[in-house]
């Protein structure tokens, strides 16, 4: 299989980058996030993109982060929140082992504090989550290889459940 080890996907404050990173050390390979990549090419945090160009503009340059990592990446790969919105990035997950990192709102809440620096909550950040999980959860569940609950978790446990959902050799 080429692409990334393994890609994880789920919403915000889930503890993708977290994960991602202990689980890199596991196994032994590199970490990559494509939010990263988005700020770092664009000398510009994603909330100032957002205010800047609005949304839309924002899932293009999501979406070209995300064709060049899973082509160039074959460590743990992490996705923003949205990527998996894009119709031709979940078509790209498949095939690819990928782990939906799941929680509820009380969990979210908890993690993220539902913070307003997180451009797609500065309203009613909790109803806004429902909503925005409403939406996406199906397309999470649609490119997942493996569901992996967070809730009550901690990252260490996660990554120990991602690794063994996964069927991944621990270094």
């Amino acid at each position: 299989m080429s692409g990334p080890l393994v890609v994880l996907v789920g919403p915000m404050g889930v503890g993708k980058s977290t994960v991602g990173r202990l689980l890199a050390g596991r196994l032994g390979v590199a970490y990559r996030d494509t939010d990263d990549d988005i700020v770092a090419g664009q000398g510009r945090t994603i909330a100032e993109i957002f205010v800047d160009e609005g949304e839309a503009a924002f899932r293009t340059l999501e979406k070209t982060a995300v064709q060049r990592a899973v082509a160039e990446h074959d460590g743990v790969l992490a996705l923003g929140g949205g990527a998996i919105l894009d119709e031709d990035t979940r078509a790209l997950l498949a095939g690819q082992r990928v782990a939906y990192l799941s929680m509820d709102v009380e969990e979210a809440v908890k993690r993220t504090g539902l913070n307003t620096a997180r451009p797609l909550l500065a309203v009613n950040p909790r109803k806004q989550w429902r909503e925005l999980m409403e939406a996406r959860r199906h397309l999470y569940e649609e490119v997942a290889t493996a569901v992996i609950t967070t809730d009550g978790r901690t990252p260490e446990e996660v990554t120990e459940a991602a690794l063994d959902a996964l069927e991944l050799k621990k270094a």
